[in-house]
């Protein structure tokens, strides 16, 4: 007994130490499912409006009409996130948790990194490393959120292209090359769209939380802090 109880604990307090992760992993995939069961249903009224056939669901999630529509969301997601991460190393703003300290812009010491000679016991092997590893691990952040915005971004243009030439076919007109796709408003449109409410989601957060407070979370400064400080979170 006293051994499963000690896994049992165990498993509670990993899951504990993840429940920020396994969150969102969940609200993901309930919110990924949904949308393939709605844009399926709207797929298949499109269809039957133009007297075609319904598909499955199956066929749906693997069509590029359903791809594109990700990868849509997922590139302007990446996107925000690689500017932010690269945009606060040399931008501040004065009062806001999303903003590092004021007279702290640009890349940091290698003592305040913990790099070099500097690092850690529990420091990651490659930060006290030189070279060609510590500049990786020094922008491993940027560089991977940055490929998925691309890889993203590509998966967006050639879906896109796909499901934009089947629609043009089917008004019985001339397909576009992925070319002129890409240069096309239509393209520009659904990706400017997702980009500038991305933007103003990530601006409203710097300033807002400025003056607002959530008791106990780390993306608020204390209830009581000042407004002007600077980097101070819950």
């Amino acid at each position: 007994m006293t051994g499963t109880r000690t896994t049992r604990r165990r498993l509670v307090d990993r899951i504990r130490d993840s429940g920020l992760g396994l969150f969102f992993g969940a609200l993901f995939g309930v919110a990924l499912v949904a949308q393939s069961f709605a844009g399926w249903a709207t797929f298949n009224d499109d269809q039957t409006s133009a007297r075609l056939q319904p598909v499955s669901w199956l066929e749906y999630v693997t069509s590029s009409s359903f791809a594109a529509d990700v990868a849509e969301n997922w590139q302007s997601e990446y996107l925000q996130f690689v500017l932010y991460i690269v945009a606060t190393v040399w931008l501040v703003q004065r009062g806001s948790t999303e903003s590092g300290e004021l007279d702290q812009v640009g890349p940091q010491s290698d003592e305040r990194e913990h790099v070099r000679e500097h690092a850690l016991p529990g420091s990651p092997r490659w930060a006290a490393a030189s070279g060609w590893r510590l500049w990786l691990a020094s922008h491993s952040l940027g560089l991977v959120m940055g490929a998925i915005f691309v890889a993203s971004w590509a998966a967006q243009a050639v879906t896109g292209h796909v499901a934009h030439d089947e629609q043009q076919l089917l008004d019985l007109e001339a397909p576009t090359g992925l070319a002129g796709y890409v240069a096309s408003a239509d393209f520009w449109n659904r990706t400017l769209q997702n980009w500038q409410s991305e933007f103003l989601a990530v601006g409203s957060m710097v300033v807002l939380s400025i003056y607002l407070r959530e008791r106990g979370s780390a993306e608020s400064k204390p209830v009581g802090a000042a407004h002007g400080d600077t980097g101070v979170e819950g």
